[in-house]
């Protein structure tokens, strides 16, 4: 069964993440759209919805020429093209122009350039880079020295390497990140168990988890050649921070963070971390902000390293679903629901989390 209030918002935020969940038809033009489809917006009252085009066209609608929502719809074969597009980049040996990839793909320059950054958050030549990058970083550990690696990975030689701005290295990363020394914790807290890593920058991971097992074998899997050093005494403000703000969402803790990711990963973690505790925003509102597409958003939302700090609980679906979570929705549910109750439970004496306040005694 529909919900017709939250059909209508998605048409109202031309949510793309609702294609395919149902259509919506024009009684006034006889024809039926996708959620996201670009034409103008209908009068409520003239709309109805179908779960399927079957039945909008059963009950007399026509598909609309624009949208095509008995087909592949625009932004699916944007999808497709930027796809191949990519697959080009990743198998060339000399990274193509724009012009000559546009010219593979079927589009022209300027609109190839508009779905590929909408759809990755970077440009074509930024991904090429990074995807060079990634190679190198696979190829630097087995590699007889950084030259071959290089080599291997696409570089015509090492100077670019050197001359980039990197935390390690390239040889510290061939010997597999030695170089760096990690200091790391873990305690309870009112999600389970909580681990913080850090680095002389800050923190670069925050992790949620049920067992000291698994959280380790996630941290070791992030920072696979760094040294993993535990150090409960020299992080336990770091601890007692997060934990406070777990407790009482309005005491955001104010910490330093070593945040590793591409410029467009950074973008949307700085705007997370705009969102005032107690409040969401959806994925497309995000993208219509900083002029992204609503996957790619996403995308940036499932790297974060960091959770609660830079917090990508506070993004929902359509009508405030809950949406997928790297450390559980049931997570996310509790996040939100003390975020949101926070206020009213500082009122009665308790904390957002059920659990009783209490005032810290003086040192």
């Amino acid at each position: 069964m529909l919900d017709a209030d939250r059909c209508w918002q998605a048409v109202c935020d031309r949510d793309a993440t609702q294609d395919g969940q149902f259509v919506f038809a024009v009684q006034s033009t006889g024809i039926y759209c996708r959620p996201d489809c670009p034409a103008r917006r209908p009068r409520r009252d003239r709309v109805r919805f179908f779960a399927s085009a079957e039945q909008a066209e059963a009950a007399g609608f026509r598909a609309c020429r624009r949208c095509n929502p008995g087909g592949p719809s625009p932004a699916r074969q944007l999808d497709e093209l930027v796809t191949a597009a990519c697959r080009l980049l990743e198998t060339a040996e000399r990274a193509p122009t724009l012009a000559q990839l546009a010219a593979r793909i079927g589009l022209s320059p300027s609109h190839l350039a508009r779905a590929f950054k909408a759809r990755t958050g970077l440009t074509p030549r930024t991904w090429a880079e990074a995807r060079r990058r990634e190679r190198l970083q696979a190829a630097l550990p087995e590699a007889s020295s950084v030259l071959d690696a290089a080599l291997s990975a696409g570089y015509g030689g090492t100077r670019a390497l050197y001359q980039a701005k990197q935390p390690l290295s390239p040889a510290q990363r061939r010997r597999r990140a030695s170089g760096e020394r990690l200091r790391y914790a873990i305690t309870a807290c009112p999600l389970g168990l909580l681990l913080i890593a850090a680095s002389e920058q800050g923190i670069c991971a925050l992790l949620f988890g049920d067992s000291e097992s698994g959280l380790q074998a996630e941290l070791e899997q992030r920072f696979a050649g760094a040294l993993l050093e535990r150090d409960q005494a020299g992080l336990g403000d770091w601890l007692q921070a997060v934990v406070g703000q777990l407790e009482e969402p309005a005491r955001a803790a104010q910490l330093p963070l070593d945040l590793r990711g591409s410029a467009f990963q950074r973008r949307v973690w700085q705007a997370l971390q705009a969102i005032p505790p107690g409040q969401t925003r959806r994925y497309a509102e995000l993208a219509g902000e900083l002029g992204s597409h609503a996957r790619a958003v996403a995308r940036a939302c499932a790297s974060n390293p960091v959770g609660l700090l830079v917090p990508c609980h506070r993004v929902v679906g359509a009508g405030q679903a809950l949406t997928g979570y790297r450390w559980g929705l049931e997570r996310k549910a509790a996040l939100l629901a003390g975020e949101s109750a926070a206020s009213g439970d500082s009122a009665a004496g308790r904390g957002p989390m059920g659990n009783p306040t209490t005032t810290p005694e003086a040192p």
